[in-house]
């Protein structure tokens, strides 16, 4: 199996974006949202700070984690890519395991 460097380098830098608290909060609740959802409904939910939070947006933005559609004065968003939800789950579900010292339900090696 031959290694593509440029794709790890990639994938790296995806993981560098999920490595913030507030961006997988703000993505985590994006998930549990139906539709699109304006910046001040994420500040309220989230009781972050609306620079905060459009802070994070922007970096969600830039990687494609996020859309954007802007009416007016107003900015909505929603999630854009199902596989950074996934891989989202799967680490909060790795991390219910971690914590409780269970074993994962799943073994790659057996």
């Amino acid at each position: 199996m031959k290694i593509r460097h440029d794709l790890i380098a990639e994938a790296a830098k995806i993981y560098k974006v999920l490595s913030n608290s507030s961006r997988i909060e703000i993505l985590y609740f994006l998930r549990h949202t139906d539709g699109e959802v304006q910046v001040s409904t994420i500040v309220e939910e989230l009781g972050m700070s609306q620079p905060v939070v459009s802070k994070q947006l922007g970096i969600l933005h830039r990687y494609q984690l996020v859309r954007r559609r802007r009416k007016g004065t107003k900015i909505f968003y929603i999630l854009d890519d199902p596989c950074i939800v996934e891989l989202t789950e799967d680490m909060l579900n790795h991390v219910q395991h971690e914590i409780k010292g269970e074993p994962h339900p799943k073994n790659l090696y057996k």
